[in-house]
């Protein structure tokens, strides 16, 4: 089914609006950077960050400097720059019963001005108040309104984010020229959710934020924000849905279990399960005995034995004589999987195969034969193992490590190896509830909550980097005991080489101090330069490791017990608690230290003292949530992430779970989309570009 007729004038290039030339059409492009030309909708889309206020009317004499406000002006004199002298302001001279006002214009060409504000007659003024050598003046009013044209002139008007060479007037007209061609389209909220929120139409509540008669109408608590928001949220729900009945569609296996290999490979386990993790391990089961294909997200925090539950899935599948594939992020963390699987799996008589991007062609084959014959029963790698060349005899279950790296459509592309294969998602982020929501709202979430058996609570501190030498003295006495320490320095805006020198001038300095037993660790030094340093910290030959955040993920030396953070206030919540994560792995207690630098912003201190306070990384992500929005929350690795345009997480993170429910509710009674409602809600879908998903709606 294609888009309904009636959002056409929405999806019309932006250049069949007149005024909109081939400069200004560019610039748009430009900013809104689609594909292809701007439409209409793009606008519609690009929400307001505050409002200017025109309805103060009070006269010259209350006009306070620094706000707008809006003067009916009787014009008095012109004072234009003399020839020659460009610089100077042309002044025009107006008063009211009140008092006087000056108008200042610069660079003013021709004799516009002297058009626009005629002597002897009356205008109305808005902008800006300010005072210059005692006299209020308003420099390059916004609007000067014949007194008959009142009307015309927006007394509450929306401030739009704006880019070089685009005014905030040319935006507003065309913004407003849209939402004058907007349709009024069939209702898709359900009647109970109307009853509960009597929220205004989509087209009454896009007026009201772009076209607002009060302030209140486009706040982002008011009735037409809130709409909105739903409705971005519930279009998002529905294509996750639409995205998961593909992925869960009755087309899995329904497994079987002999519980011999995954008994072998629980046995060989030098620590006994947690709670959480035999939790986990029956679901899966469950999950791999049903004739659907599971889609399940498995949370947990640093340390909480992720690995070993993919192993047991691993192991349950090849029992029934399917393979597994695990894929990682990188290939370091490919090769550090091998490393904790392949000891277990092997006492349990499973063959495990390492497929890199790196390997020699000769060692490559040889693996793509074993994956291909079925000898392989476990295969891990990066992205690569699902590329054209790798054949699986029969591959069951896929495993992705840190998901919040792949988006939805890579989701269905690494089953299609397996046509009938179950999917099992791992993610060392700990994801608040709504997040889920968004980004996952199409799997099924297992979390594993408490620690292994024998990991030790960390004591944080947070302190001044001006007690360094209290630091440097405290740091010598732990390292005389037998103590290792890692030292961590920021990544400076991102920037390679500045990150470098940081950590390369704390190096020096604590060499200084520690001589050989210091080392340096950093992104732009080799994988084999940077194993080598690793293999010398694990091996206990150096104490102190400086290191850049390069550390953060699957690192592992139970005998550094010391962490600290230099700059601590520049780095993010998640990543404080990775960091963190990784001492406390041994028998001994660890500490981490965090160092920050004055002064220190409200947020910085509140991202501290949340860390100081918990070691939960599901409390620490909430409060990272509320700290900074959503929009970075996992990272600067966040690519594939839904962005939204219309919903602000701090604000509508309520509507998420009501915008779920009505989804799922829908889609059990409609999940063809069919009938007056079910095109009620196409549209919707195709309003928030996401009727990518529509052609996967199997007919009826």
């Amino acid at each position: 089914m294609s888009r309904p007729p009636a959002l056409d004038p929405l999806f019309r290039s932006l250049r069949s609006i007149k005024g909109v030339g081939p400069q200004l059409g560019a610039l748009l492009n430009r900013f809104f950077g689609g594909e292809g030309d701007t439409i209409a909708l793009d606008l519609l889309m690009h929400m307001p960050t505050g409002l200017v206020d025109r309805r103060r009317m009070v006269g010259i004499a209350m006009a306070p400097p620094g706000h707008t406000s809006t003067l009916r002006l009787h014009i008095d004199r012109h004072i234009a720059p003399p020839r020659g002298r460009a610089s100077q302001p042309h002044r025009v001279f107006a008063h009211d019963q009140t008092g006087e006002i000056l108008l200042v214009y610069f660079r003013a060409q021709g004799n516009w001005i002297e058009k626009l504000l005629p002597v002897g007659e009356e205008r109305f003024v808005s902008g800006t108040v300010g005072i210059f050598n005692g006299v209020k003046q308003i420099t390059h009013p916004d609007y000067v309104v014949d007194v008959a044209d009142f009307e015309t002139m927006p007394l509450v008007e929306p401030v739009y984010p704006l880019t070089h060479g685009l005014t905030t007037k040319a935006l507003t007209k065309l913004v407003r020229a849209t939402v004058e061609t907007l349709p009024e389209l069939p209702e898709w909220i359900v009647p109970e959710r109307l009853e509960q929120f009597p929220w205004p139409t989509f087209r009454e509540a896009m007026t009201k934020v772009h076209v607002p008669k009060e302030p209140s109408d486009s706040e982002l608590w008011g009735a037409a924000r809130m709409r909105l928001a739903y409705d971005e949220y519930l279009a998002g729900q529905l294509a996750l849905l639409i995205v998961r009945s593909t992925l869960v569609a009755a087309k899995g296996i329904s497994r079987s279990f002999t519980g011999e290999i995954t008994g072998r490979v629980e046995s060989a386990l030098p620590f006994e399960l947690t709670d959480s993790q035999q939790l986990a391990i029956t679901i899966i089961r469950e999950d791999l005995a049903k004739p659907t294909r599971m889609s399940r997200l498995l949370q947990g925090d640093v340390g909480a034995g992720k690995t070993v539950v993919a192993l047991m899935a691993m192991a349950a599948v090849a029992e029934g004589g399917a393979q597994s594939a695990l894929m990682a992020p990188t290939e370091l963390l490919a090769a550090q999987h091998l490393r904790t699987i392949q000891p277990l799996a092997e006492k349990a008589g499973l063959t495990v195969a390492l497929l890199t991007g790196k390997q020699p062609a000769a060692e490559r084959r040889a693996v793509l034969e074993g994956i291909a014959s079925g000898a392989v029963n476990i295969v891990l790698g990066t992205h690569a193992l699902f590329q054209g060349a790798v054949e699986f005899a029969d591959l069951g279950l896929v495993v992705v490590d840190e998901q919040h790296r792949f988006g939805v459509s890579q989701r269905l592309a690494l089953t299609d190896k397996g046509r009938h294969a179950d999917l099992l998602v791992m993610t060392a982020t700990p994801i608040p509830r709504t997040l889920v929501l968004t980004h996952f709202g199409d799997m099924d979430v297992s979390v594993l909550r408490d620690k292994p058996r024998g990991r030790q609570p960390i004591d944080t501190a947070v302190l001044s980097i001006g007690e360094y030498d209290r630091v440097i003295a405290r740091l010598r006495a732990r390292i005389e005991q037998g103590a290792q320490a890692f030292w961590v320095t920021p990544l400076v805006e991102e920037s390679e080489v500045l990150d470098v020198v940081s950590a390369e001038d704390r190096y020096a300095a604590l060499r200084d101090v520690f001589g050989d037993q210091v080392a340096l660790v950093h992104g732009r030094m080799s994988a084999a330069a940077k194993q080598e340093v690793m293999d010398r910290f694990k091996a206990n030959e150096v104490k102190i490791l400086v290191a850049t955040t390069v550390i953060e993920v699957g690192v592992d030396v139970p005998n550094a017990t010391i962490m600290i953070i230099e700059h601590a206030e520049r780095f993010g919540l998640a990543q404080l608690h990775q960091l963190r994560g990784r001492v406390g792995r041994g028998a001994q207690r660890s500490a981490c230290l965090l160092l920050y630098k004055e002064p220190l912003s409200e947020t910085a201190r509140a991202r501290l003292e949340t860390i100081r306070d918990t070691e939960d990384g599901f409390v620490i992500a909430e409060r990272d949530l509320d700290l900074r929005g959503q929009g970075d929350l996992l990272g600067t690795r966040q690519s594939g992430m839904p962005g939204y345009h219309l919903a602000v997480a701090d604000v509508h993170k309520h509507l998420l779970e009501y915008a779920h429910n009505d989804a799922r509710s829908i889609w059990r009674s409609n999940p063809g989309l069919t009938g007056p409602h079910g095109e009620a809600l196409r549209a919707l879908l195709y309003l928030f570009r996401k009727d990518l998903a529509l052609p996967l709606i199997r007919a009826g």
